[in-house]
């Protein structure tokens, strides 16, 4: 598969998890480009609902590496918790399917008020 790029030109929920999530079934890689933990997106697998916040929507899937990229502001704990509320469900993101940026920007306990 070629780069796909899918950009949201509005505020708000577009579809772009949906989309995205159709396409990772062809992909290996899903990149994370901007954002941060303040917006989420859906995606339904089957009968469940998940809501993700950090993480791509690869993630989701056993073949697809996801990537968080130097755009993305990464708080920690919140990414952490994902990953564990994920492996609850059955889904489990192996360390070698999780690449994040070194330069991304990180949200500490202090910054918060």
């Amino acid at each position: 598969m070629s780069n796909v790029v899918i950009v949201g030109a509005q505020w708000g929920d577009e579809g772009k998890g949906k989309i995205i999530d159709q396409m990772a079934g062809k992909a290996r890689y899903v990149v994370r480009f901007q954002g941060g933990n303040n917006a989420g997106h859906t995606v339904v697998v089957g009968e469940e609902k998940f809501v993700l916040h950090h993480l791509p929507c690869g993630a989701l899937h056993r073949h697809v590496t996801s990537v968080i990229g130097p755009g993305v502001v990464i708080d920690p704990a919140v990414l952490l918790d994902e990953i564990d509320r994920l492996a609850e469900r059955g889904v489990i993101l192996e360390p070698e399917r999780l690449r994040i940026s070194d330069l991304c920007n990180v949200i500490m306990p202090y910054h918060r008020t």
